[in-house]
């Protein structure tokens, strides 16, 4: 009756309706669900739509209890039906927040058995709370997007500020360093591993090894790089700055496009229509 709590849940995905809270307040109770469940409209709209949506729907068992409908002995209850034809329409549940379950497309079709104006007030109220639910994601999708527009924001200003190699001047381009490794820890890291080491004196190992994997795969390239300038006669300092020049290009392609995949990965719009 209006003004009657119904509890809804979800079962296989879809909404279902408390057939039990329905019938409070109506004179008979649980046994008008019963009743319902007698009548031989009720069985051909049940089994049309196991039909359609349940491809485990057993038809055989079906036929037969079609035929014995509306006898005055013919008896049949929820958990009687799925026991029987493996439906999934209905659903039985003992204990204390049991009752009889149904998909809102017979909860419907029960309401306006039960009353017209039932159905209607039911049906209305199934579409507010649905509405309110899409009004609930929409705004949380919207708070999510402009969250994931600000951490983009503040992981590009710090790949900026911390990851890029930074620009080498022309008076360190043109500093001789120990070997062809501190040459190429100059244009990634902007550093010779002596000069690391006095930075991070309470780091264990070496600079590589605190390295990210981005900076890694970049060194990797570097390396075969550095070794065709070498073959073409390209002396160190212009050497250091081609490679400086080539760390910060990589770099930057590689940690913006892991950006671009997290926004992407966390994106609501990827998990639309699961809930």
């Amino acid at each position: 009756m209006k003004g009657s709590l119904v509890t809804i849940v979800e079962r296989h995905g879809q909404d279902y309706i408390s057939l039990t809270d329905m019938v409070k307040g109506f004179d008979g109770g649980n046994a008008l669900i019963e009743q319902w469940m007698r009548g031989k409209d009720t069985i051909l709209f049940l089994g049309i739509w196991e039909q359609l949506n349940n491809p485990s729907f057993n038809s055989l068992e079906f036929e037969g209890i079609k035929t014995e409908a509306g006898r005055n002995s013919f008896f049949l209850s929820a958990k009687k039906w799925v026991s029987l034809t493996a439906a999934v329409g209905l659903e039985a549940r003992a204990g204390r927040y049991g009752g009889t379950f149904a998909h809102k497309d017979i909860a419907f079709e029960f309401g306006s058995w039960l009353s017209p104006e039932f159905k209607l007030y039911l049906i209305k109220e199934f579409q507010r709370l649905k509405d309110e639910e899409a009004s609930s994601k929409s705004l949380d999708w919207s708070f999510q997007r402009t969250l994931a527009k600000v951490n983009y924001r503040i992981h590009t200003d710090a790949i900026k500020e911390h990851l890029l190699p930074p620009v080498l001047t022309r008076k360190q381009a043109t500093q001789l360093y120990a070997g062809e490794a501190d040459l190429l820890n100059m244009a990634l890291f902007g550093h010779t591993a002596s000069e690391w080491r006095q930075i991070n004196s309470g780091l264990l190992g070496n600079m590589r090894d605190h390295a990210t994997l981005e900076q890694l795969v970049v060194l990797s390239n570097m390396e075969s790089i550095n070794a065709v300038l070498i073959k073409q006669g390209s002396n160190a300092p212009d050497r250091l700055v081609q490679l400086n020049g080539i760390a910060i290009s990589q770099m930057r392609s590689l940690l913006e496009g892991r950006s671009a995949q997290r926004i992407l990965k966390n994106d609501p719009r990827k998990n639309k229509g699961r809930s």
